[in-house]
């Protein structure tokens, strides 16, 4: 692979890391809640969900969704239900950033790597994202190395992103100061996950 092509690849990666969506949301809940390390594990599971989708387009697998409407739509069903459940969890402040403070008890790791996580692998058009922007990178990619480039590169690319999202957000006077709206934003991320909720269901 080229530089230059690998760089196409990288504008691409960050362009798709930094549109805001649920997984910013949950980043921000968990680092919120629990500090830095709870977001840069919430970060660094949603990661390896990217890096997995990049395999399954590598595969070709990632086709499959593309050419069963039914197979997308179940999965796309499961992924707007588990947003409109951090949603109205987020809403009702049970399970949120504002119980958690004041119950003063943090999420487990493993609870913020397991939100990462599902939210995106059950993101079905992560799927379709690389199916439709990887075809040109997946044609050159036939050295194992190249391969690998391609995987690695929003694997990384997502997990610093983020990982930058939660050491920002727990730097103690940020923290501080966004603890004191920590209803506030349970509110506000509550309205954001149900919304993309209902627009994975409209659009399913």
């Amino acid at each position: 692979m080229t530089l230059s092509l690998w760089l196409s690849l990288l504008a691409i990666c960050l362009l798709g890391a930094m549109s805001p969506g649920p997984s910013l949301a949950v980043v921000a809940k968990h680092s919120l809640s629990g500090g830095r390390w709870h977001g840069i594990v919430t970060a660094w599971a949603h990661a390896c969900g990217v890096g997995f989708y990049a395999l399954l387009t590598l595969l070709g697998l990632a086709a499959v969704l593309h050419q069963s409407p039914l197979l997308f739509s179940g999965v796309s069903y499961v992924g707007a239900g588990y947003l409109a459940y951090l949603g109205f969890n987020a809403l009702r402040s049970k399970g949120g950033v504002a119980a958690k403070l004041a119950q003063g008890q943090a999420s487990t790791l493993f609870g913020a790597g397991r939100d990462g996580l599902m939210i995106s692998l059950f993101n079905p058009k992560l799927a379709l994202f690389f199916l439709a922007l990887f075809s040109q990178f997946v044609a050159v990619g036939n050295e194992t190395s190249s391969k690998a480039i391609i995987i690695a590169t929003p694997l990384l690319v997502d997990g610093l992103w983020y990982t930058l999202i939660a050491s920002i957000l727990s730097y103690p006077k940020v923290l501080a100061a966004l603890r004191t709206k920590a209803q506030l934003i349970d509110r506000l991320s509550g309205v954001v996950l149900l919304g993309l909720a209902c627009r994975v269901v409209w659009l399913a």
